[in-house]
């Protein structure tokens, strides 16, 4: 087997003031053979290792070469090379063939650019050599490295090109704002290239920087940020330890200092004036103060108040949160005529106030405030918010009811007039008198129709008829008892044919429009013609309510189908009122239950079977009997009266004759039967008629009074009394009062049943009447010597 040995030579080429590391050795050694005999297992062959005479070394290169050549590394050579140029050199590895080129013929490496350590600062490189013949290698590949040697060549550099920093105002001195960092790309390993010193080239006296750490503190006490608020620091960075020669770099630094509240407010000046016209409403601004804090945001937020004085109550300040100023408005409606200039003492307060701060003194101010008030024209004012007047019902018209009272509130008091606002009476029930303010009634009331009526009354200034006020006025209609009670509704029963003694049929109600103070107490009682009714009887049941009683065993249909119960019914207030209500009964046929079956239904069938013929002759009769009574009328009415005294000489007492006539004993519409039914009541209360009566008495409702009085003693009594007082109204009337006993021999004085012929009639049986018709027989017995 042949041997073969390989010798490399790297000459490294280097500035003189460079020379190799002595710490690795490089040494060049001739290889020889060392024979290692030993016997194969197949054919015992002896076997021999080559052993390589040299050593690879690592070496260094400086950075940045800028010689006019390219930079020498070294030379590869092996002791196969016979200098034939058989042999062909090739590097491979980092760089190889673009940093690093070989000369393949000779060995020599060269560098063929600059190198920069901060990009690679180590290259790994292999070397080879083989035949240009056979292309084997003549000994094996080997590697070896290169490293760059660093130079200054980088400054430093720092994290951002602008730092911002805030650090509140009057912090202490030592007090730490920010750190700023820088860095060097050079190796730090070697020498001082990448040794960073910091420095401050602005922002002194103010602020000082850690030359190692590069921290930037504050270097004055108490530095205020209302004196200068915002700082700009520059900051060097230097390299090699900050010696001479070394490279450096900046960067700028904009310090601000942040706010506390270590500033009160204060008002500019100590005093402010403002006017208010008299008439301004309540919430009206009046003006703005402001007190000045240099401080900004929440601590200079101020609020305001009013600690004393003698508009405390009359005015107010709000705080305008936006423009932090203070604005006074009016509290209370003012009056020139009563105060014309208020005081005010207005303060300013911080609302946030920094504790640390508070020996320096109190962080709030005060001002004093003056407002004047103006006069203006003001309308007239009333004595009242509002009138509430009652008003009897029964009032008259003209007569005043109440008044109302304005005045001018200015000094010039100027005169005042009245007026309704008729838009609030458009009936013009009201009216007013312009120059004292009393109301009077235009039109009859009716509390039943409307109780309440609100009314506006206007009082204008009569030299300036635009300053007007108006007023609200209640009138109550206070109610009378002139309605008369009446069934609640239209009653209509029956009674069964089978019907017992003392058996409730139906029981009746009543209502009033009136309103009695102490509410509705009626009374139910039977027509004097029929209190002692043979059919039925009324039960009063105290509960303004009574019921109808059957008083007999037993009621046919045939003989009487329908009763007719007339009703009275009374209330108990003053003057008692009654009415008179027709309660109607039929007559029907019922179980052993009392549960109706029918009722006179022979009555109900007849009509169904008329013709209608007979209908329309039945209603021609109707109309010839309406235009008969019409013709009648007109008839009487245009007959000639004929005068009682036809003599002017006849000296006897004239005698006013009154054609009006009563429908008889069946009427009880056409007079207060009240007052003869229930004389005592009368007897207490004796009131004027010709006046409004003060109070009104309560009429106790006791046992019926003609069932202990004898009306003819009533009657006699109401005379005597008339005859004794003249001065009783009306003073042209003949108070009338006529009895008429049970049994009278004269039956009837209706003149229905006189004769209708104008002949002469015998008056003379009046003579025989007895004292009571003396006076009328001397009338009528004499009537043939005064025509003689």
């Amino acid at each position: 087997m042949r041997t073969y040995s390989l010798t490399v030579l790297l000459w490294s080429c280097m500035f003189h003031a460079i020379h190799m590391m002595p710490a690795e050795r490089r040494t060049n050694k001739h290889s020889h053979s060392e024979r290692i005999t030993g016997l194969s297992e197949n054919d015992g062959k002896t076997l021999h290792r080559n052993k390589r005479g040299w050593m690879w070394n690592q070496f260094f290169l400086l950075e940045e070469y800028t010689g006019p050549d390219t930079q020498y590394v070294g030379k590869l050579h092996t002791d196969q090379d016979k200098g034939d140029g058989n042999l062909k050199y090739i590097l491979t590895g980092d760089g190889a063939g673009s940093l690093f080129i070989i000369d393949e013929n000779t060995g020599d490496i060269h560098a063929a650019k600059k190198l920069d350590r901060e990009e690679k600062s180590l290259y790994v490189l292999r070397a080879k050599a083989i035949d240009r013949k056979t292309g084997r290698q003549v000994e094996p590949e080997s590697e070896f490295i290169i490293k760059i040697h660093d130079i200054n060549d980088n400054e430093p550099k720092f994290t951002k090109d602008m730092y911002t920093a805030s650090i509140p105002e009057m912090a202490g001195v030592g007090t730490s704002v920010i750190q700023v960092t820088a860095t060097d790309a050079d190796d730090a390993n070697y020498g001082n290239s990448a040794k960073i010193v910091y420095s401050i080239l602005q922002g002194q006296p103010y602020f000082s920087v850690d030359p190692e750490t590069g921290i930037i503190k504050t270097a004055l006490p108490d530095m205020s940020r209302e004196n200068r608020e915002q700082y700009q620091v520059v900051i060097q960075a230097k390299d090699m330890g900050g010696q001479m020669g070394g490279l450096s770099g900046t960067t700028t630094v904009n310090i601000t200092l942040t706010d506390v509240n270590d500033n009160p407010p204060r008002f500019p000046q100590s005093t402010y004036q403002f006017s208010s016209p008299e008439s301004a409403s309540p919430g009206t601004s009046l003006g703005r103060i402001k007190a000045n804090d240099p401080d900004v945001g929440e601590n200079a937020e101020i609020e305001y108040s009013i600690s004393n004085g003698d508009g405390a109550d009359m005015f107010d300040i709000v705080t305008d949160k936006d423009t932090q100023e203070g604005i006074i408005t009016v509290k209370k409606h003012l009056d020139f005529e009563n105060k014309m200039l208020y005081t005010l003492r207005v303060e300013a307060t911080n609302t946030h106030p920094d504790p640390r701060f508070l020996q320096l003194g109190p962080f709030k101010d005060t001002a004093l405030v003056k407002i004047s008030v103006e006069d203006v024209d003001e309308p007239p004012v009333f004595s009242r918010p509002w009138y509430l007047i009652d008003v009897d019902e029964d009032v008259k018209e003209g007569s005043i009811i109440g008044e109302v009272e304005a005045q001018d509130p200015d000094i010039a008091k100027n005169a005042i007039k009245y007026s309704v606002d008729r838009h609030t009476d458009l009936d013009r029930i009201f009216n007013i008198y312009s120059g004292n303010g009393s109301l009077f009634i235009s039109k009859p009331l009716d509390r039943e129709e409307t109780p309440w009526h609100n009314i506006t009354v206007i009082a204008t200034e009569i030299n300036n008829p635009k300053q007007a006020s108006q007023i609200p006025v209640f009138i109550r209609i206070l109610d009378i008892n002139d309605h008369a009670p009446e069934f609640a509704k239209y009653y209509e029963t029956f009674v069964c044919e089978n019907a017992k003694a003392g058996q409730l049929i139906q029981t009746v109600s009543a209502v009033d429009k009136d309103e009695p103070p102490r509410g509705h107490k009626f009374f139910f009682e039977l027509v004097p013609e029929f209190a002692l009714h043979p059919n039925f009887s009324i039960v009063d049941n105290k509960d303004n309510t009574a019921g109808i009683m059957t008083r007999r065993n037993g009621y046919s249909r045939n003989k009487m189908s329908t009763y007719l119960l007339p009703i009275i019914i009374f209330d108990n207030d003053y003057p008692i009122q009654s009415s008179t209500g027709t309660l109607t009964i039929r007559v029907c046929a019922c179980d052993s239950r009392g549960n109706m079956q029918s009722c006179n239904a022979e009555a109900l069938l007849l009509p169904a079977g008329l013709s209608t013929g007979a209908l329309v002759a039945i209603l021609l009769c109707i109309i010839i009997l309406l235009v008969l009574v019409v013709l009648f009328t007109t008839l009487k009415r245009q007959r000639k009266k004929e005068p009682l005294i036809i003599s002017k000489d006849d000296v006897r007492d004239n005698i006013v004759t009154y054609n009006d006539e009563g429908g008889g004993e069946e009427d009880t519409q056409a007079f207060d039967i009240g007052a003869l039914r229930n004389p005592e009541a009368r007897e207490e209360s004796k009131m004027r008629r010709d006046v409004i009566p003060e109070t009104i008495f309560q009429i106790r409702r006791t046992a019926p009074l003609w069932e202990n009085i004898d009306v003819q003693d009533f009657i006699h009594r109401r005379l005597k009394e008339n005859d004794l007082d003249p001065a009783a109204p009306p003073y042209d009337s003949l108070a009338t009062y006529a009895y008429e006993g049970n049994d009278s021999i004269a039956n009837s004085l209706s003149s229905l049943e006189s004769l209708t012929t104008e002949g002469n009639q015998d008056y003379d049986y009046l003579s025989d009447w007895g004292p009571r018709f003396k006076k009328l027989a001397d009338m009528y017995g004499g009537e043939d010597s005064d025509r003689d």
